[in-house]
């Protein structure tokens, strides 16, 4: 029986492929086409470099600011309320991206997955309302 298996496994093709594809060489056109790549990049980078104009000019040295007259430093310190609100934006839209897969699939997940649904929405309610109670949404100083 044992060695029925294996003769079996060695003359079975899926075994061989298996095998063919463990070997170093099999990854040889991959190697290439990164070397390719690779090549290219540098290739380009540096011909753009060489064959580039070269004409600096003071208004082309300068701050680009989408078009907007430049007033002040740009070092200057910003209201952290901008990345906070940004942050919770971000944090409270990937929580609503996880409604998704219950939508999908709520008529299978039955009273589980209607109460694990519950239980998501109250902790999202939990945060929502520290993050009110912390007046982080206020913009008032």
């Amino acid at each position: 029986m044992l060695m029925d298996l294996m003769f079996f496994l060695q003359t079975n093709p899926v075994t061989a492929a298996v095998k063919d594809t463990q070997l170093p060489s099999s990854y040889f056109p991959v190697g290439i086409q990164l070397l390719f790549a690779i090549g290219m990049v540098t290739l380009i980078l540096v011909l753009t470099h060489i064959l580039g104009p070269k004409r600096p000019t003071s208004q082309k040295l300068e701050n680009f600011e989408s078009g907007i007259e430049i007033h002040g430093n740009a070092r200057q310190p910003m209201a952290i309320k901008y990345f906070l609100v940004a942050i919770l934006f971000v944090l409270f839209d990937v929580e609503v991206i996880f409604f998704y897969p219950y939508a999908v699939n709520f008529k299978q997940l039955g009273w589980e997955g209607f109460i694990a649904v519950l239980m998501f929405v109250g902790f999202f309610l939990c945060g929502f309302y520290y993050i009110l109670k912390k007046g982080a949404l206020k913009w008032e100083d």
